[in-house]
């Protein structure tokens, strides 16, 4: 086990090294650990802990089928999650197996050909959730086991560096145009009932066939799942938080999503609210790919609202030389050359 693990690790640390586009991230990343957990179909879910697990900020797949992914989510809107992240995150060791107890969830794999879901949360032990691997083997092979649990969970550091890796390999200024915000309407029954034209070339974009695109089925089952969260979310229960904020890398700009209960008691119709990310809005998430510290958010925040390295000093109590001691650590991990080019990152 140990040699395969070394190999594995090596594999994903190495990954976005060789310039892995989107398309195939989720083949690379299966290919690499297959020889240390078996597996049939992955998905490779990244968030930041400031947006909270939810839905995920973005993800890879390979081999998932579109079949499996609708009849998940809706038996989770009838019976809810056999395996939630914020169960997962309760556990000492965050790995499970969705539907291994069997019953509804069971039928709900064995109906789509799986035997059940491998998943690990991808936890940093110093606090935060970063994002969701699952692993799906096909009815006829033997079921995830304790010991698959534990190997997973190995996994877990190297999976995190692919993607932040990922996110902050990606030019900071925006390679693809800003659209007008747009909102969709979500019925009840989890169906679309209307989409403004501004959503809908939100949509057509997410769908593109091109590196910033997503499976066409993927960008509606987002969109039905995020206002599942948001009438969860208005009930009270310990739902996730119904925001999406994406990076750059995955969809040319920054981009927020949002789903929004029209009533008070979540019964009635969800709009959904797309838009480009910006400012206030994408500051945290920024901060947390980049790995920045307190004081360096303080920094660009100011920096952000339009205050310079004078008033900044100013504002914040610092001396001249520490501000820009702090700018340039902002500017060596965003890798960025300058504040012209920093700021291009927080332009819609």
């Amino acid at each position: 086990m140990s040699s395969c693990l070394d190999r594995a690790v090596r594999e994903l640390r190495a990954l976005m090294g060789r310039g892995v586009d989107a398309e195939h991230v989720g083949a690379a990343v299966s290919a690499a650990i297959a020889p240390l957990l078996r597996h049939d179909a992955l998905r490779l879910v990244g968030t930041s802990p400031a947006t909270g697990l939810g839905q995920g900020s973005f993800s890879f797949w390979h081999r998932y089928e579109r079949e499996l992914a609708l009849s998940l989510l809706a038996h989770r809107r009838a019976h809810g999650d056999p395996c939630r992240p914020a169960s997962l995150a309760r556990l000492r060791v965050p790995v499970a197996v969705a539907g291994a107890a069997g019953g509804r969830a069971r039928r709900a794999f064995v109906a789509c050909g799986a035997s059940g879901e491998l998943r690990l949360l991808l936890r940093d032990p110093r606090g935060g959730v970063w994002g969701l691997l699952g692993l799906v083997r096909a009815c006829d092979e033997p079921p995830f086991t304790d010991d698959d649990l534990r190997r997973a969970a190995l996994l877990a550091p190297a999976l995190m560096t692919v993607l932040r890796g990922y996110v902050t390999a990606a030019p900071l200024a925006p390679t693809m145009p800003a659209l007008p915000a747009g909102v969709i309407v979500v019925g009840p029954d989890q169906g679309i009932r209307a989409v403004t034209p501004q959503a809908q070339a939100w949509l057509d974009r997410l769908r593109c066939p091109d590196r910033h695109g997503v499976h066409a089925w993927l960008a509606d089952t987002f969109v039905t799942a995020l206002a599942a969260d948001a009438v969860e979310h208005v009930r009270g229960a310990a739902a996730d938080r119904p925001i999406i904020c994406a990076p750059a890398a995955r969809y040319g700009r920054w981009l927020a999503v949002e789903g929004q209960a029209l009533d008070q008691d979540g019964t009635g119709d969800v709009a959904v609210v797309i838009q480009s990310a910006s400012g206030a809005l994408m500051l945290p998430s920024f901060c947390d790919w980049y790995a920045l510290t307190p004081r360096e958010r303080g920094v660009l925040d100011l920096l952000c609202r339009g205050a310079a390295p004078k008033q900044i000093a100013r504002l914040l109590d610092l001396s001249g030389h520490t501000v820009h001691d702090h700018l340039k650590a902002v500017f060596r991990k965003t890798g960025a050359s300058g504040r012209d080019e920093l700021m291009a990152a927080f332009t819609t």
